[in-house]
């Protein structure tokens, strides 16, 4: 098995009193985007640092591809592609001149400069405006600007430290699709730091949940769901017209709906009846409830997505600011 692309072996960063970052462990595999989830103020931009080499951690060690962060930053640098909520670039330049001028400072002569330059444009979408200043350039065009910037030293890893901060919803999901898709493509290690919920859902494969300098839980959504929600990630509930036949109960409906896999728990709320499922087989209980000759009056179902994990371990949620 390939040893973890990223890893932190206990780190923690403290300023004075301040504890920054608390005891964290954490280990990131080749080829996978994982979403550093938390508050503003949590400690995401911090491990950022520690993890690039542009501060030391007080305590622990800090590896990227095998590299150690905190005595050798200029090798990790050479590895690792960063991509922050604001994007510096020389406004009066050109976006084609503007990359031109970090493939120069990468090492690239002229020629290879340009034309790599020309088709990371034309891949980040920005073809048609390369000679545009980038002065001119919206705030959603400046981050493919800045994804091409970072992918034009051919890193093995991208780190994002809050790119989709003040682009519209349309930059978000066009931005969000090209980090996806170069990640499956070229295999590149993705670490996507965020407090948005739904972008972190959308595009990561394993999220990390970050408050107050120490990880809470990491894992893909039906992990923590799981570890959080003791009778799986459906709830389903439904209610039943016994027609000419007696009532039925909660236990005599748990009797109907065995044969079915993934039902972990049947309940009764009221007129309800409510089922707690590791997937969604909303579809075959509302066939065999109406096979054995009953009347489904209402059905509805319920995912606990990362918005509800959020809610559980922050018991009031998320902020958005």
């Amino acid at each position: 098995m390939d040893s973890p692309v990223i890893q932190l072996n206990g780190i923690s960063k403290k300023y004075g009193d301040f504890t920054a970052v608390n005891n964290l462990d954490l280990s990131i595999n080749k080829g996978e985007i994982f979403g550093l989830l938390g508050p503003n103020g949590a400690g995401k931009s911090t491990t950022i640092l520690m993890l690039m080499g542009l501060t030391e951690p007080s305590s622990g060690s800090v590896s990227v591809c095998g590299i150690n962060s905190t005595s050798k930053p200029i090798a990790v640098k050479k590895k690792v592609g960063y991509l922050p909520e604001d994007v510096g670039f020389y406004d009066d330049l050109s976006g084609l001149d503007n990359l031109i001028y970090t493939a120069r400072l990468n090492g690239f002569d002229y020629s290879t400069a340009k034309e790599k330059a020309g088709e990371l444009l034309e891949r980040v979408g920005l073809g048609n405006d390369k000679n545009k200043k980038t002065g001119k350039y919206s705030k959603g065009m400046r981050q493919r600007l800045g994804l091409a910037d970072v992918l034009i030293k051919n890193p093995e890893v991208i780190i994002l430290d809050e790119p989709t901060t003040g682009i519209d919803p349309k930059g978000v999901m066009e931005l969000l699709s090209l980090i996806k898709k170069l990640s499956v493509e070229q295999n590149i290690t993705v670490l996507f730091s965020s407090h948005n919920l739904h972008q972190v859902q959308q595009v990561c494969d394993r999220v990390g949940i970050f408050v107050s300098g120490k990880l809470l839980a990491e894992g893909n959504i039906k992990e923590l769901s799981q570890k959080l929600f003791t009778h799986g990630m459906y709830l389903i509930e439904l209610a039943i017209d016994s027609g000419d036949k007696s009532p039925i109960g909660s236990e005599e409906l748990e009797k109907l709906l065995a044969p079915i896999e993934g039902i972990q728990k049947v309940s009764a709320d009221n007129t309800l009846f409510q089922i707690e499922c590791s997937s969604d087989i909303s579809s075959s209980i509302a066939k065999t409830v109406i096979e054995a000759d009953y009347e489904l009056n209402f059905l509805s179902k319920k995912e606990y997505g990362l918005d509800a994990i959020y809610n559980r371990y922050f018991e009031g949620g998320l902020s958005d600011d």
